[in-house]
Parts: C-alpha cells; structure tokens; sequence
C-alpha cells in the first residue's frame, strides 16, 4: 500500500470512528471535544491542582484529551514522564461511566488498560476501576415513575440487564461520589429515555445532568446536548428559563445542522456546547456553525425582552422587532392546542392515541374524518359520538396542516408540511393542527396563502426546533386581514424589511411543495 493510499483511508484514532458509530449513544468525535477544551482558560492545564470530571463517560475522550494537555503543560512541575502521569490520573482526572461496557472502553482508553490494577496500565491503581467507576444503580419508583429521571418501569430490569439509571443523576448525596471538590465538569450526557409511550415516545434527561453539575459548585461546566432546550418542551420549560437567565454562560456554539457537529447523526433542532463561568455574569457569545465555518458571531443576552425563548440567529430578533413595531395580534390565536377533537387518551400518566372505527364511504349523519397526519388523501366517516371535544369546530370551514413534519439536514427548509382546506362537518385525528374556524371557504384558502409563504414559515421556524409543531411555534406569526390572500412581497413591504433581510429569509426557507 502507497503512503498516499494509506493516508486516504487510515483512521488512526479510534475515538473518531467511535464518534460516527450510531446515534444510539452519541460519541464526542475527539475535536468537537478540544474545541471545548479550547473554550476553558488554558492555565488550567498548567495547574497541578486542577481537577477534572466527566459525569457520563462513554469512550474517555474527555478525559483523554484533557490528560493530553496536562502532560504537556505539567512538565516543568513534573519532569519525570512517569511520576507526571501518576500525578494527572490519579490526582486530577475522574470520570463516572454510564454502563458497565463504556467503564471499560473508558479505562482502556485513559490507562491503557481496562483494569488499571493491572501490569499493563501505563498508571497503577490499588483497584480494578481507578478513577473512573461504574456503580450500578437501581431506578427509585414512586407510582410507576423514577423520581429521579422520570422513566417508567420498563427500566426495571434483572442484574443480566442495564438499568440506565445513570449514577451521576440518580442521588441525593452527589458530593459523596468523589468526596471532593472538582474545578471543571465536563461531558456529553446521555439525551434521552423511553418513557413507554406509543412509538418512538422518549422524554430528554440531559438537562439532569447540567442541572446535577450545577449543584457541585465547578469553577467551569461544559456540556454538548441537544439544542432544542431553546425553545422548552416536554420536561425542559423550567431548564429553558433556568438556562436563558444564567448570564455565567459565557460561550455558547451552536450547531443548527446536527451532523456539522456528529457527523451521520440527525438529531431534531441541533446540538450545542456551552461554557459555564461561575465567576461570569454578563452577555454570552454566541458562535453559529455550519459544517466546518462560523457563519455568525454575535455578543448578547440568550434570552431576549420579547421572547421566553432563545433566539437563534441574530437576523431573526432584527425582523422580529420590525413585525412586533407593527402588529401586536397573533396569529395563534387561530391554532387550536394538540387533538382539537379528543383522540389522545391518557391511562395511569401515559398517552394514547386513539383511532376510532370509521368507515370508508360516507353513511347517513357521518363525520368527514381525516386521520393521516401527513397526507390529505387519508379520508373516512365516523359517528359523531366518537368526537370527544371540540364540537364547536366540526360544522366550521378549518385549515388542517401535519403536526409532525421534520425540517431536513440543512438550510433552506420547508418549515411545515402544506395546509389545506376541510370543509363543514369534518373533524381530525391528534396528528393534524386545526386552524379556525372560519366563515367561508374564501376566508380559509386566503390563511392557506399566508401559511405558504415564506415569511410566515420563517417566523414559525424562529420556535420550531423539533419535528413537532404544537401551537406554541406560531407566536411569533403576525395576524392578517384574511378578506385577501397574500404574497411574500406584500409581506416584505409591508413590515419594512431591507433586502438583505428578504435574502436571510429566502437562504432559510424553501418554495412549498
């Protein structure tokens, strides 16, 4: 093999095919976590009392790469490579795995040996799990959930089994894991849980993570997670508030796109990393990336006068201002909360989604139902009597869209799925949104024109950061006389933009199909 082959196709770094593995457990590739590094204040790894953990390891890159610096940057303390070594790893360095297989996969990458009691570990422990230990941790049920992490009792599970109840958040004596003081946490938690819902239903528990570190007091925490905290959700409203309050956060780097940052991972609404200064108090920098550039740096606040919400691109606040100047109306006033008619039952705090039994061809007082959440086509008649709630709805002209439609990998995107117009006495399943009602068909096809246009899909997107699109993304979305219908290129005149607002809006929103 020639060397030029050999460089084309030779990884020699482990950590980074690890990173690319699956999106199961997401793996830090080992240069998103120096740039993190990067972010800290370099003298710390000059500092023998510097200390270090990573509260959810899962290959040991953190640390690994914060060993790095320390041996070089504690040389002229510790000349002797040995007794530098033993000094950073066994005074310095601590971690918590998140399973029995990432404690090993951690040790074998720190001290080149699974078990660091043994002779091939470059440092000498008197136990089998050195400083980075796995405990494992039964979940604590009370009424069926985890009062720690939320989960339901799939996770109760045999000693054969993992339990996921991660060590880190499932306890109320967390200074006495380490019994110590650590200056920097540092880490990529694990993101979410099945809660036992239908499909793929999953609640985040990263946020323990952030908020656990917090209670230890470091001088600086760093954590990469998911990005759709900015606009709350399910289980992540308070974390939100908590978080755009915090004026520690110093540093904020955000990644739209997920696989800029874990490349062949798509996860909904992007990742970011931050850094927590417990002696900062005042405007964060925020870095916008996409794919290997910064495409925007800004210095402000996270959370804005206007917003409960962070706002991602500085573009997005300067046209927003401009429609607030001008219309204080919303147009959420139209959409109606999740399942209009009463389809979601919940049984013992678990949701399910009820289809009732409908009939493909219209019968004497039927129900026009429309039960495919993304595709119109999807039509049936049911008895009115299965309609739970929303009866003022059923004799009025509505618009439906999909409440579930994923944004893409990239930039420009649709937003949301294509409206479309229903007709009186029609009703449907939780996975549409209902818009209206409205006094004549006219009236809904004019709303269908403003849904389509660009404007009105950017000023949706500015709280849309999952596939999801509850009735919450539409605050932001000014009110219209809908005795019309409308185009971008009123709306632009309309709310004063400049053309080079008009381009962001165009470089960020695709023509509907």
């Amino acid at each position: 093999m020639s060397d030029n082959l050999f460089n084309k196709v030779y990884n020699p770094d482990v950590l980074s095919c690890l990173a690319n593995l699956s999106n199961d457990e997401v793996f830090t590739p080992p240069e998103i976590v120096n740039q993190m590094l990067d972010m800290l204040p370099q003298e710390l790894f000059r500092n023998p009392d510097t200390t270090f953990l990573d509260p959810a390891c899962k290959t040991g890159v953190f640390l690994r790469e914060i060993a790095k610096r320390l041996i070089k940057g504690l040389e002229p303390q510790f000349p002797d490579l040995q007794e530098r070594i033993d000094h950073i790893f066994h005074k310095q360095l601590f971690g918590i795995a998140i399973t029995e297989l990432t404690s090993l996969l951690s040790r074998r990458g720190i001290y080149c040996s699974k078990y660091p009691n043994s002779d091939f570990s470059v440092t000498k422990f008197d136990t089998a799990q050195g400083n980075i230990r796995f405990k494992r941790i039964d979940h604590t049920w009370v009424n069926g959930r985890c009062k720690y992490c939320g989960t339901n009792r799939t996770y109760d599970r045999g000693e054969e089994l993992e339990t996921h109840a991660y060590e880190f958040i499932h306890t109320d004596n967390l200074e006495k894991l380490f019994n110590m003081k650590f200056d920097v946490i540092i880490g990529n938690p694990p993101y979410q849980m099945s809660d036992g819902g239908n499909g793929a239903s999953a609640m985040p528990i990263y946020h323990y993570f952030v908020e656990q570190a917090k209670k230890l007091n470091p001088k600086y925490m760093s954590f990469i997670i998911p990005a759709r905290w900015y606009a709350g959700g399910r289980g992540l409203d308070t974390f939100r508030k908590i978080m755009l309050e915090d004026k520690r956060i110093c540093e904020l780097h955000d990644f739209p796109n997920s696989p800029d940052c874990f490349p062949g991972v798509q996860i909904e609404g992007g990742v970011c990393y931050f850094l927590w200064d417990k002696n900062y108090n005042d405007k964060c920098n925020i870095y916008t990336h996409s794919k290997n550039d910064i495409i925007a740096i800004s210095n402000r606040y996270l959370l804005e006068d206007f917003s409960d919400t962070f706002i991602r691109y500085s573009e997005q606040i300067t046209i927003l201002t401009k429609v607030k100047d001008k219309t204080n109306d919303s147009f959420i006033k139209l959409v109606k909360p999740n399942d209009a008619f009463g389809y979601d039952v919940r049984v013992e705090n678990t949701m399910y989604r009820v289809k009732p039994s409908y009939m493909l061809t219209s019968f004497n007082d039927a129900v026009k139902f429309y039960y495919f959440g993304w595709k119109k086509e999807g039509v049936g008649y049911v008895e009115s009597k299965s309609i739970r709630k929303g009866h003022d709805l059923i004799e009025k002209w509505k618009v439906l869209i999909s409440r579930a439609y994923g944004m893409g990998n990239s930039y420009p995107t649709q937003v949301i799925n294509k409206p479309f117009v229903v007709e009186p006495r029609s009703c449907c399943t939780e996975t549409y949104t209902v818009i209206g009602p409205f006094k004549s068909k006219v009236e809904a096809e004019n709303v269908v024109s403003y849904i389509e246009t660009k404007f009105f899909r950017f000023m949706v997107l500015i709280l849309k950061s999952t596939q999801s699109a509850p009735q919450k993304v539409y605050q932001f979305v000014p009110m219209q006389d809908f005795s019309k219908s409308w185009t971008d290129e009123e709306l632009y005149e309309k709310y004063g933009l400049t053309q080079e607002e008009i381009d962001f809006i165009e470089s960020m929103i695709r023509p509907m199909d």
